[in-house]
């Protein structure tokens, strides 16, 4: 979906025409300039006000912006974008993509997850990809040259530990920790652990059964909590933390054209 805004002109220090990336997830917003191909700045909040959006952006000369979101998009990003920025495009399942999208029900697929597979479509062009993606929910993609092939979708770090607490009637809210012990010698070590250590087991179990069907397959892990267990991680990876927002960037010069 794109909105053009014409009759609006916009003047400022800036020559390089640049490209605004909005990347609205669950739990925070991320946005990004590029200059072309190239992140200029990024900035991320869990809930930015119009005013600090207007600060943020006054510097850049931003002629296209992107929005990606897998949540209702707030008003205020639409109005202050719509006024600003002369061509915007919403990212939806009806959008031009780069590449094929294999999933039965495209309508239901993450904007973020199809953004990654552009992304790694466009370093990665001929190569089989697992993309992990530790976020709220982690997410597990498969992409084969120019083709989504799908995926699966897992509880995230935070909310393995919520879970543990509310449905249950003893067991307290852990917050996640880099010091883990085997075995627990106490009910907060146990659930640490156990967290922490389990999705480093899924996680490298997914890379093993991957790579055994594609040996040459590249293994991106990107998402909030990626830094957090890309050292834990046994097998070879590829860590990238902006591939979302490359994708997106990639996606909206693709359907500017």
């Amino acid at each position: 979906m794109i909105f053009a805004v014409t009759g609006f002109s916009l003047t400022l220090p800036f020559k390089s025409i640049m490209n605004l990336i909005f990347d609205i997830g669950n739990s925070s917003t991320k946005l990004a300039v590029f200059d072309e191909e190239n992140i200029v700045s990024v900035f991320r909040s869990k809930k930015f006000t119009g005013e600090q959006l207007g600060k943020k952006l006054s510097a850049f000369n931003i002629t296209k912006a992107i929005i990606s979101s897998v949540k209702e998009i707030p008003e205020i990003i639409i109005e202050l974008l719509g006024v600003n920025i002369p061509l915007i495009h919403i990212l939806t399942p009806q959008s031009r993509l780069p590449i094929n999208n294999g999933y039965e029900t495209p309508e239901t697929l993450g904007t973020d997850r199809i953004a990654a597979a552009a992304g790694a479509y466009k370093i990665y062009p001929d190569s089989e990809v697992l993309i992990i993606d530790a976020g709220t929910a982690i997410t597990y993609d498969f992409l084969s040259g120019n083709n989504y092939k799908g995926g699966n979708i897992s509880p995230g770090l935070n909310m393995r530990f919520r879970a543990l607490n509310k449905f249950t009637s003893k067991l307290p809210l852990i917050k996640p920790d880099s010091e883990v012990s085997f075995p627990g010698r106490n009910t907060a070590d146990a659930i640490r652990t156990g967290v922490i250590t389990g999705m480093v087991y899924e996680i490298n179990e997914y890379i093993r059964t991957f790579e055994k069907i594609h040996p040459d397959a590249k293994v991106i892990l990107t998402g909030g909590d990626g830094l957090f267990f890309k050292d834990k991680i046994g097998k070879q990876i590829i860590y990238m933390p902006d591939i979302v927002m490359d994708g997106l960037n990639f996606i909206l010069e693709y359907n500017a054209k």
